[in-house]
């Protein structure tokens, strides 16, 4: 709703600045009609994670597209910060996806670290290749590569999941086939979990509990491992 309330305001006002006759404080109004109403959450269309490695595979082209997929799929991360990828927030084995990118309130949001395996580092070295203007998943005309890319694609296979999916596919994993405490798996996918005592003592981002699960990941998704880990502890 936010987003559809944000692009209806662009649009009117782009139409104002080209002389029609517009009411410009259309999108406040309907804000003040629609209230506070509550609309249920649609879970989006994940591929199960058993069915992830023969996809992952399906993904050797060397494209923008098919290597935007592979690292999406390797380090659950949202698709803003991975469409935005720049070759100076990778430094050595990790990645630092500025606090900007991430989904939070202004007012909270921080860098967050996320550690690369050995194939997701490899695809990052393959994208660099494409690299302009030192963003790594650029679009053919200008700028980066959209979240519609990738969802074509996908649309194109007839698989119903969508590249949001995937972080389901990774927590689906998580929690069926590794002992990871509940803190470390929701770092993974970028949430903060606990209540508000426990997150304003929390110093630490588990990155290398989270190191270790994500190269487990990447074994699964590249058919080389088994899927059930040995227990990570938190701390």
């Amino acid at each position: 709703m936010r987003k559809a309330l944000n692009r209806l305001n662009l649009v009117i006002r782009h139409a104002a600045a080209h002389g029609l006759n517009i009411d410009l404080q259309a999108v406040a109004k309907a804000k003040a009609l629609i209230g506070t109403t509550q609309v249920e959450a649609e879970n989006i269309p994940a591929l199960p994670w058993a069915d992830v490695p023969d996809f992952y595979a399906s993904l050797g082209d060397g494209t923008v597209t098919h290597l935007a997929l592979r690292l999406l799929i390797l380090t659950g991360v949202r698709s803003g910060p991975l469409r935005f990828l720049h070759e100076d927030h990778v430094a050595g084995d990790v990645w630092t996806i500025p606090a900007r990118l991430m989904k939070s309130r202004k007012d909270k949001a921080e860098d967050f670290r996320v550690p690369l395996s050995p194939e997701a580092l490899a695809v990052v070295e393959q994208a660099r290749r494409h690299a302009r203007g030192g963003f790594l998943f650029p679009s053919v005309r200008k700028g980066v590569i959209s979240d519609a890319t990738m969802a074509r694609l996908m649309e194109r296979r007839e698989i119903k999941a969508r590249p949001h999916g995937f972080r389901s596919s990774l927590r689906d994993w998580l929690a069926e086939c590794t002992d990871a405490p509940h803190e470390v798996a929701e770092t993974i996918l970028g949430h903060v979990a606990g209540n508000a005592v426990t997150k304003a003592y929390r110093r630490t981002d588990f990155i290398e509990q989270r190191r270790k699960l994500m190269e487990r990941w990447a074994s699964h998704v590249t058919g080389k491992g088994g899927a059930v880990l040995e227990l990570v502890k938190a701390g």
